[in-house]
């Protein structure tokens, strides 16, 4: 049992990231080369091959529906470089820590001719937990400054012993080919990948937007994500302090089927930062947190 609920917590970090979902589902590593819903693509090598058409090129799922908000620039927040902020994972039936999580804004740079932000993320499974999972993950994340929509994604992934390193251009576009040293993920045109995703959500003006939708490419997989506000004014305490948060609740769905594994939540401090300062997932046998323990 503690061995399963290792694993759950290590994949919820993950699943808070998106990068993991492949983990919930079939318990298999993402693979550097990667496949798209709902008519699957492989990825490209440069040089100039065969383009596959990207699912639904005219799709824009973050501007559907009469109440969602159209996908547009951050309205009430603006990343900070050199902002880092760490995390413990736990899980309600163990009692120490599980896994540490660290997110930082890197400068603002020009990523082709687009003004983008780097992203990152790191994941490390603690002792005595390691002895169980090993896991030392990092993930790179360049977003179009604009909207945050993801310019390119990389996994650097350490898992017991095994590595796997994936760096793959986001192109909407099947007249572009990667550059040198990368994949092509063909993707919807507004696609997110995790990093940028969370960072987006921070700059929603939740006030006036009821619920924002968006694809999320994971690295290997392409998912369609709906977040709406559950609560406005949400006490939160973790150990970097006490919060009043707004509360989003996170639904992911795979080729139009909600995954309804986990009921995923994301606490946004109410301040001028938007301090994501609690992810939490209600999962089968526990309930998993990834709390703030440090914000500089």
């Amino acid at each position: 049992m503690i061995k399963k609920l290792v694993r759950l917590a290590v994949v919820f970090l993950l699943l808070l990231l998106l990068g993991g979902l492949i983990y919930w589902k079939t318990t298999k590593r993402p693979a550097p080369v990667s496949s798209l819903p709902p008519r699957p693509a492989p990825a490209e090598k440069n040089p100039r091959t065969a383009h596959p058409s990207p699912a639904n090129p005219s799709g824009d799922l973050s501007a559907a529906g009469p109440a969602v908000k159209k996908d547009s620039a951050a309205e009430v927040f603006a990343p900070r470089p050199g902002e880092t902020l760490e995390y413990d994972a736990t899980v309600t039936k163990l009692n120490s820590t599980v896994a540490n999580l660290k997110l930082t804004v890197n400068e603002k740079r020009p990523f082709g001719a687009k003004p983008s932000w780097h992203f990152q993320a790191f994941a490390h499974t603690e002792n005595p937990y390691r002895m169980v999972f090993e896991l030392d993950d990092q993930f790179d994340s360049y977003s179009d400054a604009r909207n945050m929509t993801s310019l390119q994604y990389e996994m650097h992934l350490n898992e017991r012993g095994q590595k796997v390193d994936s760096v793959q251009r986001l192109l909407p576009s099947v007249e572009d080919p990667p550059p040198d040293g990368t994949s092509a993920a063909r993707v919807l045109p507004g696609t997110r990948d995790p990093l940028g995703l969370l960072q987006f959500l921070r700059g929603v003006d939740w006030s006036k937007t009821p619920e924002v939708r968006s694809p999320v490419y994971d690295g290997r997989k392409l998912y369609d994500t709906r977040a709406t506000v559950s609560t406005s004014a949400t006490a939160v305490t973790v150990p970097a302090g006490k919060f009043t948060t707004t509360k989003i609740e996170i639904r992911v769905f795979d080729n139009g089927t909600e995954m309804k594994d986990a009921h995923f939540f994301l606490y946004l401090a109410n301040d001028t930062a938007r301090t994501p300062v609690l992810m939490e997932a209600v999962l089968p046998v526990a309930t998993a947190r990834v709390e703030l323990t440090r914000a500089k």
